[in-house]
């Protein structure tokens, strides 16, 4: 196994196995700290947890249990995958996550690096931007369970590690790899822990690939792990990569619990063409035959020209509102009412899931019963298809702000 990716969600993890499937490397993701008895069979493994937003303690335990699974099937590099957003709190889970991998792996050094430039992501003088302004002032402000308030990456780093952190500006990048490695050296000889790498564009990463090449911990999101796979001598091409993960065919559903502000557009665009049905937030709270009548109400539309929406997708003010009415069970509430529509739903013959939101995600393929996944095409940057291995479902798993407004007739090959 070449590198061995953990990641702290399960969208997140999609996002990465996609953009390495792309690169030519035929990628596994699997559900969960695996079990001893398994042995993928691909030069990339992809570990989605569920550690995003979990206390502390349990994400780098899970993390721990992770690498030490990577490692007894002779992993030669590692990679801590988090959100191109930086989605954290002043607690963590990036940094102590980091941490502990850092400790394990007898490392004094890693670099963080967010950047996407294909989706908008940046990262310029150690400030992350999104689409061109400040993290802090995009919709990522206003996210329910960790808003961002602060944009550089070295102080968010710092508020939630045990290492200092430094910044590898954006000359050092553009003269190219040599000069990052230097600039690396110089603030391990500080004792600095943590370098935040600038990356504007594409080639950015590219270079910065080149320069991260031994590093036994990388961290960051997709686009550093896609550029490390590109250097790789024996890639396969893309199609090839993907083969086993193509979509079959077969019913499908569009399920939606993303709030942010990507997913509210492309909510409201297919609402406008599909059959859709917004959850009722009170009754996910007292009602147990709410699931049955959401499944009944989906499969009597399956043979519409596009997949039935169900969405508890609404804008900040609505999900302040809901919060305040309904307290903080809300959305755990919501995902056990996805997980029971999505078990409901298998059993009667869907085979197509399109899914928006890393929770949503996480709760539908747990209730499936999904273990790991053949990684496909990219429908979009970071989304890419997937089938589960060994059950006859085909997947699309989507974080919160990724695809374009026109994403879930892209899923279902229509034209918006």
């Amino acid at each position: 196994m070449h590198l061995g990716v953990i990641a702290d969600d399960f969208t997140g993890a999609t996002d990465v196995a996609g953009f390495l499937t792309t690169a030519g490397v035929e990628t596994v993701q699997l559900v969960g700290v695996p079990s001893d008895d398994v042995e993928p069979e691909a030069r990339a493994v992809v570990v989605s947890l569920k550690s995003r937003s979990c206390p502390p303690g349990e994400a780098v335990g899970d993390s721990l249990a992770a690498l030490a699974w990577l490692r007894a099937r002779g992993c030669r590099q590692v990679y801590q995958k988090y959100c191109s957003t930086f989605d954290s709190t002043p607690q963590g889970n990036i940094g102590p996550v980091a941490d502990a991998l850092l400790e394990a792996l007898g490392a004094e050094l890693t670099v963080i690096c967010p950047a996407l430039p294909v989706n908008g992501r940046t990262v310029y003088g150690g400030y992350l931007f999104v689409d061109e302004v400040l993290l802090e002032q995009s919709g990522m402000r206003h996210h329910p369970a960790n808003p961002m308030t602060e944009s550089h990456l070295g102080r968010l780093m710092e508020a939630q590690s045990s290492g200092r952190a430094g910044v590898v500006g954006f000359d050092y990048v553009e003269e190219g790899a040599a000069a990052v490695t230097r600039r690396l050296e110089d603030l391990r000889s500080q004792a600095v822990r943590y370098g935040v790498v600038d990356a504007l564009l594409p080639r950015h990463l590219d270079v910065l690939a080149e320069a991260v090449d031994g590093m036994p911990l990388v961290t960051g999101g997709s686009g550093l792990a896609a550029a490390m796979a590109r250097t790789w001598s024996d890639r396969m091409s893309p199609e090839a990569a993907a083969a086993k993960g193509r979509p079959s065919g077969g019913p499908g559903v569009v399920l939606s619990g993303s709030c942010s502000e990507m997913t509210r557009a492309q909510v409201t665009r297919y609402v406008s063409a599909a059959p859709a049905r917004a959850i009722d937030l009170e009754r996910t709270l007292d009602d147990p035959s709410y699931a049955h009548e959401l499944a009944e109400w989906v499969r009597q539309r399956q043979a519409d020209r596009l997949a039935p929406l169900v969405y508890a997708t609404i804008d900040p003010a609505g999900l302040r509102a809901a919060h305040e009415r309904f307290g903080a069970g809300t959305g755990r509430a919501i995902e056990q009412v996805f997980a029971s529509l999505a078990g409901l739903l298998a059993e009667a013959g869907t085979r197509q899931f399109i899914v928006a939101g890393g929770e949503t995600a996480g709760a539908v393929v747990q209730a499936l019963g999904v273990g790991g996944f053949n990684v496909g095409p990219q429908i979009a940057p970071g989304v890419p298809w997937v089938r589960a291995i060994g059950k006859p479902y085909s997947m699309a798993l989507k974080s919160g702000n990724f695809g374009r407004e026109d994403f879930f007739f892209a899923c279902q090959e229509e034209k918006a």
